[in-house]
C-alpha cells in the first residue's frame, strides 16, 4: 500500500499532494473535493502530454499536465489537476461578471506586506501588468497626502478579486493586530475571492499564523514554478 509523504513533505503547496502516491486522489483539500471524481476537475482540464506521475519519483514538468477548459489554443501555461480545480471557482466568477467593468474597476487587489512592497510584490505586480492585469497596489495607487486607509476601502471595493502574497514578512505583520496587512486580509477573507499565492515560505508556517487563509488552496513559487509561472496562470484567468 503507498505510503502518504505528509510527514516529510507536507500536502498544501499545489503540487505537494500531487507528489503523494497514498493521498493524491479522492482527498477534501482546502475547501474543494480533489481528485479525477470532483465536479471541477472533470469538466474543467484535460491532460495533455506526460500523466501526472505516480509515486512521489515524478517531478517538474511531469507533474504540470493538465490544461483548464479557458486556456487558450497554443497556450504554453500549464497546470496541475489540483491548480486547475483550484482556479475553477475563480474563472466562473469572472465568466459570471460584465464583460467590460467600469473603468475604475480593477482586475485584482494586491494584498502584501510593507517590506515586500518593492521587491516581491511589486515583481509580481509588474508581471500582472505586462499581462494586461488591472492591479490595485499600494505602491502606485496611494497618492500622496490621501487617507491610506479609505483608498484602501476603496481598492478593495473596486477589485473584482484578490490575491494575497505570503512571504515571511507578510507572515511577520498579519500577526500584529491593527496592521494594515491584516485590515486587507480580513476583508479579503470576507468576500471569499481570495487567491493565496505563497513565496519563500509553506503552507505550514501560514496555518500557524492564519488557519483559515491556509484552508484555502492557491498558487506558489519554488520547486518548478516561478513568480512568472504564477503571473502566467493567473492572467488566464482573465483572459476573454
Amino acid at each position: 500500500m503507498p505510503q502518504c509523504t505528509a510527514p516529510s513533505r507536507g500536502h498544501k503547496t499545489a503540487s505537494g499532494r500531487e507528489n503523494c502516491p497514498a493521498c493524491r486522489y479522492g482527498a477534501r483539500y482546502g475547501g474543494y473535493s480533489g481528485g479525477g471524481s470532483s465536479s471541477y476537475g472533470s469538466r474543467s482540464y484535460t491532460s495533455s502530454g506526460p500523466s501526472s506521475g505516480s509515486g512521489s519519483g515524478s517531478s517538474g514538468s511531469t507533474r504540470r499536465s493538465a490544461k483548464p477548459r479557458w486556456s487558450r489554443s497554443g497556450s504554453s501555461v500549464f497546470y496541475t489537476p489540483t491548480e486547475v480545480e483550484t482556479l475553477t471557482p475563480f474563472r466562473e466568477t469572472v465568466e459570471q461578471q460584465p464583460p467590460a467593468p467600469a473603468p475604475d474597476v480593477r482586475d485584482l487587489f494586491l494584498c502584501h506586506a510593507w517590506n515586500d512592497r518593492q521587491v516581491a510584490a511589486k515583481e509580481l505586480y509588474d508581471l500582472l501588468l505586462a499581462r494586461k492585469v488591472s492591479v490595485w497596489f499600494s505602491e502606485v495607487d496611494l497618492g500622496l497626502g490621501t487617507l491610506m486607509l479609505r483608498e484602501i476601502d476603496k481598492g478593495l471595493a473596486k477589485s473584482r478579486m484578490g490575491i494575497v502574497l505570503v512571504t515571511p514578512a507578510f507572515l511577520e505583520r498579519v500577526q500584529k493586530e491593527g496592521s494594515v496587512s491584516d485590515k486587507e486580509l480580513s476583508a479579503l477573507l470576507r468576500r471569499n475571492k481570495l487567491i493565496p499565492i505563497l513565496h519563500n515560505t509553506t503552507y505550514e508556517a501560514l496555518e500557524n499564523v492564519s488557519p483559515m487563509l491556509a484552508s484555502r488552496t492557491g498558487l506558489s513559487t519554488g520547486e518548478d514554478q516561478t513568480m512568472a509561472d504564477v503571473a502566467d496562470k493567473i492572467s488566464e484567468l482573465f483572459a476573454p
